[in-house]
């Protein structure tokens, strides 16, 4: 037989959900026929055959998390280095007995076994306590290992209990609180695609990022004809960066230094029902505004339909969230390493404003822009967002 491992996706993804498998045991498939659609955090993708066969098995079915590396498909027929055997440890055999057969003056406390001696027997009136044990890497919790066991029967987590015993103890009644809770509280949903990768990239923004946010307003009354708010947001984010360069920019953390780069392909998030997706527009200042809209259109009806090109969902260098259409006026955006910068626009709304000494209602759009303060500094960040607010508030 031969055995093909779930291959590796790009973008150092280390597992996918099997989404629909194409073809069922039995079956005769040839060279690069699709074999099964799989969901990474970032896209759908086929997985063709790398052979003609027969498949003897599937492993896993429709909903499983499959680890790259992982068999994937048994083919009859061949070989594969991913089946060896495995080596037999032989056990040596024990040294015959040289004990004299038990009596007077004999110890009679030894336990044989085949004329071996392989243990003691020994009583005494000395209890033995449980010893408790710390829980992961939480400061202070202890537990003994028989509520341990316990936790592990009904399947609670220890990090998430509040211990009510001495000293931090977790005791059984507080397994048995927490898990009433839970089982209230209905099934843990587990979170895949795209929802499991915004979990693990907002960890590791938290773990890596220094963020901080300056907030403003771009005051657009002065707007004439019909006038599309993402591609202006595109179009302040590149007068932004021509101003400070700084936050068009991937942060290097093993080196400690910054790479700032020459051209802007802007991560634009996208909410989805499936979770966050961010899709990138390439090369952001060299297009003109109809190939901007051109790819805001097919960006939003590729993300709809999980097709977007895995080239599409990578190597952007600044993102914009236009949040406000949901609602909103300002937030605290979320910087994905290695970016440094995120900027976020607001729900646009009328408001009374003074311009040019007197107090009129305009258009009004809040700003944010989250910064990684490890390589870019408040000055920098501030005069980014001026430059974007001076080219939105133009007329056209």
């Amino acid at each position: 037989m031969s055995i093909f491992k779930l291959p590796d996706l790009g973008e150092g993804l280390q597992e996918a959900e099997i989404r629909e498998w194409h073809v069922k045991e039995g079956d005769t498939v040839k060279v690069d026929q699709p074999l099964v659609a799989v969901e990474t955090a970032k896209a759908v993708v086929e997985v063709p055959s790398p052979q003609s066969g027969k498949i003897k098995k599937l492993h896993g079915k429709s909903g499983d998390m499959m680890e790259v590396g992982k068999p994937l498909v048994e083919f009859e027929g061949g070989e594969t280095a991913a089946t060896q055997d495995v080596p037999r440890t032989e056990t040596p055999t024990p040294p015959a007995s040289t004990e004299q057969p038990a009596g007077k003056g004999a110890d009679t406390s030894a336990i044989r076994d085949s004329g071996v001696v392989v243990g003691a027997m020994k009583s005494g009136d000395h209890v033995v306590a449980e010893k408790a044990t710390s829980v992961g890497t939480a400061a202070g919790l202890k537990v003994t290992p028989a509520v341990r066991a316990l936790a592990h029967r009904l399947n609670v987590d220890l990090t998430i209990i509040t211990p009510t015993g001495p000293d931090g103890m977790i005791t059984q009644a507080d397994v048995q609180r927490v898990h009433k809770i839970l089982t209230e509280v209905g099934p843990l949903e587990k979170l895949r695609g795209a929802r499991r990768a915004m979990a693990n990239a907002m960890s590791q923004s938290r773990d890596e990022v220094m963020p901080a946010t300056v907030t403003d307003d771009a005051i657009i009354g002065g707007w004439t004809g019909k006038q599309d708010l993402t591609i202006r947001l595109v179009r302040g984010l590149v007068a932004g960066a021509k101003a400070e360069p700084s936050l068009n920019a991937w942060y290097d953390q093993a080196e400690v230094g910054r790479r700032v780069l020459p051209k802007m392909h802007v991560g634009i998030a996208v909410d989805t029902p499936e979770g966050l997706f961010v899709a990138v527009l390439q090369d952001v200042a060299s297009r003109s505004v109809e190939s901007l809209r051109t790819g805001l259109e097919k960006m939003k009806e590729a993300t709809k339909n999980r097709t977007v090109p895995p080239e599409e969902l990578r190597g952007y260098t600044i993102t914009l969230s236009n949040f406000g259409r949901f609602g909103g006026k300002y937030a605290t955006p979320v910087i994905v390493p290695p970016t440094v910068a995120i900027v976020a626009a607001g729900s646009l709304r009328d408001a009374v404003v003074p311009i040019k000494g007197e107090i009129k209602i305009a258009k009004v759009l809040p700003l944010s822009v989250t910064f990684d303060h490890r390589c870019v500094t408040g000055g920098e960040a501030t005069r980014f967002l001026a430059a974007m607010i001076a080219d939105l508030q133009l007329p056209e």
